[in-house]
């Protein structure tokens, strides 16, 4: 069984700064490193890290060849990541010094997938098989249409949050992953209360005080893990990657949530994205010293 990611692959540029710029204002960095990113990318990594084969679906620019190998390099598979004209998307990251960002995006070669290439990748999906997507590409649409028609379970990240774009995927999505803000706007665009948006399962992230999960059974909260963030970007793709690796080995959804809970926690203890992802091991030792819930 695999999992499948229609995602963004993007260079990430990371400021460091006294604080986040307020309109208006000119700031002068501290630092300035980067990096592998983009929600697809990350979400891609964080799945492999946590033990689960991924193709990866997604487009690059003509100088985007450094983040194909840097996908391999983390045991993704690329062969469905296509070369376009346009350039590779990146991403301006300003971090303040308690780890909050501010984050802007070009999305550049991200919203250049083809259809023929997803319809190929596609074409060995089976019932078993997660489909991760998110707002950072186009044909969103198309790949949960497909993935629904082959039996695939599909996990959205309705981030960055697009309303049309979300209400029209929402009837395709098994596992529906946001966090407070992006719920906020959910229900204010559709008019629909938390417990009917569709989705068999509602996953939301809520930073700190960690998260609940909204299923036909009910709401279940799960914990988050206290630790001294660095850097918070990439926290949900970290959380949103484990948890689809969790629930496609046959982790309960309990489990599936504290894991995925476990190794955003770890990363946002390290600089970066993609790179600050936690392995497997890492998460694994690090819940042995947590108390059971």
């Amino acid at each position: 069984m695999t999992i499948f990611n229609l995602g963004s692959i993007n260079l990430d540029h990371f400021y460091e700064v006294p604080h986040l710029p307020a309109p208006g204002e000119t700031l002068l960095a501290t630092a300035h490193h980067t990096g592998l990113g983009g929600k697809g990318a990350n979400q891609s990594v964080a799945a492999a890290l946590a033990g689960a084969p991924v193709v990866h679906i997604g487009a690059v620019g003509p100088e985007g060849a450094w983040a194909v190998k840097r996908l391999q390099a983390f045991n993704v598979n690329v062969d469905s990541i296509i070369e376009v004209e346009a350039p590779t998307a990146h991403a301006i990251i300003n971090v303040d010094p308690h780890g909050e960002n501010a984050i802007v995006v070009f999305p550049g070669a991200n919203m250049k997938q083809s259809l023929t290439r997803l319809e190929a990748a596609l074409s060995v999906a089976q019932s078993g098989d997660v489909l991760l997507l998110q707002n950072e590409t186009n044909l969103a649409y198309e790949a949960a249409s497909l993935a629904r028609s082959k039996g695939v379970t599909v996990a959205y990240s309705a981030a960055p949050f697009n309303a049309d774009a979300t209400e029209k995927l929402l009837p395709l999505t098994d596992v529906l992953i946001l966090n407070r803000v992006e719920l906020e706007q959910l229900t204010e665009a559709t008019g629909r209360t938390e417990n009917a948006l569709g989705p068999a399962t509602t996953v939301i992230t809520e930073g700190a005080k960690g998260g609940r999960a909204i299923t036909a059974s009910g709401e279940q909260r799960y914990p988050a893990f206290p630790v001294q963030a660095v850097d918070t970007t990439g926290a949900g793709d970290t959380h949103a990657g484990y948890l689809a690796a969790a629930l496609h080995e046959g982790q309960s959804l309990t489990d599936a949530l504290r894991f995925a809970s476990a190794a955003s926690a770890l990363q946002v203890t390290k600089k970066g994205t993609a790179e600050a992802i936690p392995s497997r091991a890492e998460v694994d030792a690090f819940l042995k010293n947590q108390p059971a819930t």
